[in-house]
């Protein structure tokens, strides 16, 4: 079977002159580059001291998550003859903490809104949220539940 490899660099960038000689003596600003492509300026969560203009790790995941279904999604109605005219996801993740101060995500949710061509099959729109969650490779990969709560809507001619 084929192996698919992804590299990229994460690059910290919070030194503010003495390292991490304290917990509150530097920033969690950090670089996520991938060859080729625009450098992502990221943080942790503000609740942990981040930036809140930057995005975080737990951002990416749920990000992943929703990218990856969709992505899936929009391939499969392609090959079923369903036409997608829009797609907005509006998904969200749920990391509960632990005492230990560690933590892990409990919950995703993904609310994708779907607009299908006039002609197209609604309920098929809907049965191809099922497949591509099956198959979408980020879903597969964690051991937290991620649901999928597709609405769809016709276009009118």
């Amino acid at each position: 079977m084929p192996k698919h490899t992804y590299e990229l660099s994460v690059a910290w960038t919070g030194n503010a002159g003495s390292g991490t000689s304290a917990y509150d003596a530097y920033s969690r600003d950090h670089l996520v580059r991938v060859a080729h492509k625009r450098a992502i300026e990221a943080s942790s969560d503000p609740a942990f001291r981040g930036d809140s203009t930057r995005h975080n790790p737990e951002e990416f995941f749920v990000a992943s998550l929703s990218s990856c279904h969709m992505l899936w999604y929009l391939h499969l109605c392609a090959t079923n003859g369903v036409i997608v005219n829009a797609y907005v996801d509006d998904a969200v993740g749920t990391m509960q903490e632990e005492r230990s101060g560690s933590g892990r995500f409990i919950d995703v949710l993904l609310r994708p809104k779907v607009t299908i061509g006039a002609g197209s099959d609604a309920a098929l729109a809907a049965r191809l949220h099922e497949e591509a969650h099956r198959f979408c490779f980020i879903a597969n990969s964690v051991n937290c539940p991620v649901r999928c709560e597709p609405s769809i809507e016709v276009s009118t001619p």
